[in-house]
């Protein structure tokens, strides 16, 4: 058996109840996939694209339903020795990666406010006009459990907003295209579980300055919130579960005021309505 095909195995066996049935889960509950969809498999180089990207290619070869896959990167202007440690794992990986170049790096290197936000919505459009181009209605991220647990509460903390991350969305800018959260069920601590396991080493993060990385995901808004779940785990161990859960059992009479569709609907209008 070769290297790839021991990953690939620990994903439905060792790691099947808490990485392989969870995605598959998602896609079924969320109807992520048709039959007949092309699906790019957007990779960052990180351990949560690349796990995406296994699982994509798994269930093309194995499941039910009939749909192609482009496994796509962007190189924003990556230091050589991080796009060639993204090559390297595409390789082992056995995934047929089709990289296209950016400068988007050096378009925000001079941002000093939010520049990961406007990186990642840049990153975003670039996906969509490059799956498009190679045929696809579909581009899948890597976003995960704690991606949506981390989304809700940055929210309330520094949004002031209760809003969640959707494990599927129609784009504005891109009409007939989606982008799918397969993983959407999938705990971080699992996929570093495969990743570990398997003896893979992937990028940190996609930014060009990788010795930055660690200083920069300390200093995040994301970070705290991973940190604040961690801490109320220990008085609660079900407290991210809690947290996801309150996505599906919003009681809108109790709000003061929600937005649906673009259209508000205060509390007195509502009250009176009654």
């Amino acid at each position: 058996m070769s290297r790839c095909q021991s990953i690939e195995r620990s994903i439905i066996t060792t790691y099947r109840k808490t990485v392989w049935s969870r995605f598959v889960r998602a896609v079924k509950e969320y109807a992520l996939i048709s039959e007949g969809d092309k699906i790019a498999a957007c990779i960052s180089g990180g351990k949560d694209s690349m796990l995406l990207a296994k699982c994509l290619q798994e269930l093309q070869r194995h499941g039910p339903v009939k749909f192609s896959l482009e496994f796509l990167a962007m190189d924003p202007g990556y230091a050589p020795a991080n796009r060639a440690l993204i090559e390297e794992n595409a390789a082992l990986l056995e995934l047929p990666l089709h990289i296209f170049e950016t400068q988007i790096f050096g378009a925000v290197a001079s941002v000093e406010k939010n520049p990961c936000y406007l990186c990642a919505r840049m990153r975003r459009g670039y996906l969509y006009e490059e799956a498009k181009k190679l045929g696809c209605n579909k581009i899948a991220l890597g976003h995960h459990f704690d991606d949506v647990i981390e989304t809700i509460l940055m929210g309330i903390f520094y949004g002031g907003q209760m809003q969640s991350m959707p494990p599927k969305l129609k784009s504005t800018s891109h009409p007939g295209m989606q982008l799918i959260r397969p993983l959407y069920y999938v705990h971080e601590e699992d996929i570093v579980r495969w990743k570990e396991h398997n003896g893979l080493s992937f990028l940190r993060c996609a930014c060009r300055f990788t010795e930055n990385c660690a200083r920069h995901e300390e200093e995040s808004k994301r970070y705290e919130m991973k940190k604040l779940v961690a801490q109320m785990k220990k008085t609660n161990p079900n407290a991210d579960i809690s947290i996801f859960r309150s996505a599906y059992n919003v009681h809108v009479d109790t709000l003061i005021e929600y937005d649906a569709k673009g259209k508000r609907y205060p509390f007195l209008e509502r009250y009176d309505e009654k």
